[in-house]
Protein backbone atom coordinates (compact mmCIF):
# COMPACT_ATOMS: atom_id res chain seq x y z
CA UNK A 1 0.00 0.00 0.00
CA UNK A 2 1.48 3.36 -0.98
CA UNK A 3 0.98 6.52 0.98
CA UNK A 4 -0.81 9.46 -0.54
CA UNK A 5 0.96 12.78 -0.32
CA UNK A 6 -1.28 15.67 0.59
CA UNK A 7 -0.69 19.39 0.37
CA UNK A 8 1.10 19.59 3.74
CA UNK A 9 3.76 16.97 3.04
CA UNK A 10 7.46 17.78 3.09
CA UNK A 11 7.97 17.28 -0.68
CA UNK A 12 5.13 19.71 -1.45
CA UNK A 13 6.46 22.19 1.11
CA UNK A 14 9.96 22.00 -0.36
CA UNK A 15 8.61 22.41 -3.90
CA UNK A 16 6.56 25.44 -2.84
CA UNK A 17 9.63 26.93 -1.16
CA UNK A 18 11.76 26.41 -4.28
CA UNK A 19 9.07 28.15 -6.34
CA UNK A 20 9.05 31.11 -3.93
CA UNK A 21 12.84 31.41 -4.09
CA UNK A 22 12.84 31.19 -7.90
CA UNK A 23 10.12 33.83 -8.19
CA UNK A 24 11.26 36.34 -5.54
CA UNK A 25 15.02 35.93 -5.05
CA UNK A 26 16.08 38.60 -7.56
CA UNK A 27 13.52 41.23 -6.48
CA UNK A 28 14.37 40.65 -2.81
CA UNK A 29 18.11 40.89 -3.53
CA UNK A 30 17.60 44.09 -5.51
CA UNK A 31 15.54 45.67 -2.74
CA UNK A 32 17.90 44.54 0.04
CA UNK A 33 20.86 45.92 -1.87
CA UNK A 34 19.29 49.33 -2.31
CA UNK A 35 18.17 49.28 1.32
CA UNK A 36 21.54 48.27 2.78
CA UNK A 37 23.89 49.65 0.09
CA UNK A 38 26.23 46.68 0.43
CA UNK A 39 26.26 43.55 -1.75
CA UNK A 40 27.49 41.14 0.92
CA UNK A 41 24.99 42.39 3.49
CA UNK A 42 22.21 42.22 0.90
CA UNK A 43 23.09 38.62 0.07
CA UNK A 44 23.10 37.78 3.78
CA UNK A 45 19.74 39.51 4.18
CA UNK A 46 18.29 37.50 1.30
CA UNK A 47 19.49 34.24 2.84
CA UNK A 48 18.07 35.23 6.23
CA UNK A 49 14.82 36.28 4.59
CA UNK A 50 14.30 32.97 2.84
CA UNK A 51 15.32 31.02 5.91
CA UNK A 52 12.59 32.89 7.82
CA UNK A 53 10.16 32.26 4.96
CA UNK A 54 10.88 28.53 5.06
CA UNK A 55 10.48 28.36 8.84
CA UNK A 56 7.19 30.23 8.81
CA UNK A 57 5.53 28.86 5.67
CA UNK A 58 2.94 26.95 7.68
CA UNK A 59 1.89 30.07 9.57
CA UNK A 60 1.35 32.22 6.46
CA UNK A 61 -2.38 33.03 6.53
CA UNK A 62 -2.73 34.43 2.98
CA UNK A 63 -4.10 37.72 4.33
CA UNK A 64 -1.73 39.41 1.88
CA UNK A 65 0.06 38.31 -1.26
CA UNK A 66 3.13 36.12 -1.04
CA UNK A 67 5.21 39.00 -2.41
CA UNK A 68 3.98 41.38 0.30
CA UNK A 69 4.68 38.78 2.98
CA UNK A 70 8.19 38.07 1.70
CA UNK A 71 9.00 41.77 1.28
CA UNK A 72 7.84 42.40 4.85
CA UNK A 73 10.23 39.74 6.08
CA UNK A 74 13.02 41.20 3.91
CA UNK A 75 12.43 44.76 5.17
CA UNK A 76 12.45 43.57 8.78
CA UNK A 77 15.67 41.65 8.15
CA UNK A 78 17.27 44.74 6.58
CA UNK A 79 16.07 46.86 9.52
CA UNK A 80 17.75 44.46 11.94
CA UNK A 81 21.01 44.64 9.99
CA UNK A 82 20.67 48.42 9.72
CA UNK A 83 20.31 48.70 13.51
CA UNK A 84 23.51 46.82 14.21
CA UNK A 85 26.32 49.03 15.52
CA UNK A 86 28.91 48.17 12.89
CA UNK A 87 26.57 48.92 9.96
CA UNK A 88 27.28 52.65 10.18
CA UNK A 89 30.92 52.07 9.09
CA UNK A 90 29.96 50.94 5.58
CA UNK A 91 30.28 53.11 2.49
CA UNK A 92 26.68 53.71 1.45
CA UNK A 93 27.34 55.08 -2.05
CA UNK A 94 25.68 52.83 -4.61
CA UNK A 95 25.71 52.91 -8.38
CA UNK A 96 23.78 50.68 -10.81
CA UNK A 97 27.03 48.98 -11.89
CA UNK A 98 27.42 47.72 -8.34
CA UNK A 99 23.96 46.11 -8.39
CA UNK A 100 23.90 42.35 -7.92
CA UNK A 101 21.73 41.82 -11.02
CA UNK A 102 23.84 42.92 -14.02
CA UNK A 103 21.08 42.16 -16.57
CA UNK A 104 19.61 45.64 -16.26
CA UNK A 105 20.83 48.18 -18.79
CA UNK A 106 21.74 51.42 -17.07
CA UNK A 107 22.26 54.95 -18.26
CA UNK A 108 23.44 58.09 -16.53
CA UNK A 109 19.91 58.93 -15.31
CA UNK A 110 19.52 55.46 -13.73
CA UNK A 111 22.82 55.86 -11.90
CA UNK A 112 21.86 59.30 -10.64
CA UNK A 113 18.42 58.10 -9.50
CA UNK A 114 19.82 55.01 -7.76
CA UNK A 115 22.36 57.13 -5.91
CA UNK A 116 19.62 59.61 -4.96
CA UNK A 117 17.36 56.84 -3.61
CA UNK A 118 20.16 55.57 -1.36
CA UNK A 119 20.51 59.07 0.11
CA UNK A 120 16.91 59.12 1.32
CA UNK A 121 16.13 58.60 5.01
CA UNK A 122 15.34 54.93 5.60
CA UNK A 123 11.59 55.40 6.18
CA UNK A 124 11.22 57.17 2.85
CA UNK A 125 13.64 54.84 1.05
CA UNK A 126 11.72 51.71 2.03
CA UNK A 127 8.38 52.95 0.65
CA UNK A 128 10.06 54.18 -2.56
CA UNK A 129 11.77 50.80 -2.98
CA UNK A 130 8.61 48.81 -2.33
CA UNK A 131 6.43 50.98 -4.55
CA UNK A 132 8.64 51.79 -7.53
CA UNK A 133 11.18 48.96 -7.52
CA UNK A 134 8.94 46.12 -6.31
CA UNK A 135 5.63 47.32 -7.73
CA UNK A 136 3.67 46.98 -4.50
CA UNK A 137 0.47 48.98 -4.08
CA UNK A 138 -0.05 51.40 -1.19
CA UNK A 139 -2.21 48.92 0.75
CA UNK A 140 0.40 46.17 0.28
CA UNK A 141 3.18 48.46 1.50
CA UNK A 142 1.05 49.39 4.51
CA UNK A 143 0.62 45.67 5.30
CA UNK A 144 4.32 44.97 4.80
CA UNK A 145 5.48 47.82 7.01
CA UNK A 146 2.68 47.67 9.56
CA UNK A 147 1.66 51.30 9.04
CA UNK A 148 -1.47 53.02 7.74
CA UNK A 149 -2.12 53.61 4.07
CA UNK A 150 -2.15 57.36 4.67
CA UNK A 151 1.34 57.07 6.22
CA UNK A 152 2.53 55.22 3.14
CA UNK A 153 1.01 57.87 0.86
CA UNK A 154 2.63 60.64 2.89
CA UNK A 155 6.02 58.94 2.86
CA UNK A 156 5.77 58.38 -0.90
CA UNK A 157 4.98 62.07 -1.40
CA UNK A 158 7.85 63.20 0.85
CA UNK A 159 10.17 60.68 -0.77
CA UNK A 160 9.40 61.99 -4.24
CA UNK A 161 9.91 65.57 -3.04
CA UNK A 162 13.26 64.71 -1.44
CA UNK A 163 14.35 62.80 -4.54
CA UNK A 164 13.52 65.86 -6.62
CA UNK A 165 15.63 68.02 -4.26
CA UNK A 166 18.55 65.58 -4.42
CA UNK A 167 18.38 65.32 -8.21
CA UNK A 168 18.24 69.12 -8.54
CA UNK A 169 21.29 69.39 -6.30
CA UNK A 170 19.54 71.03 -3.36
CA UNK A 171 20.18 70.03 0.25
CA UNK A 172 17.81 67.74 2.11
CA UNK A 173 16.15 69.39 5.06
CA UNK A 174 15.18 66.83 7.67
Amino acid sequence: MSSVTGPDTAPNRNLKFEQLVDKYQKPVLHMCYLYLCDKSLAEDAVQDTFLKVYKSMETFRYESSEKTWIMKIAINTCCNINRSGWFRFFNHKVTPEMMPDKEVQTNENDEELTTAVTKLPIKLREVILLHYYQGLKVNEIADALGISQSSVSGRLKRGREKLKCILEGRELDE
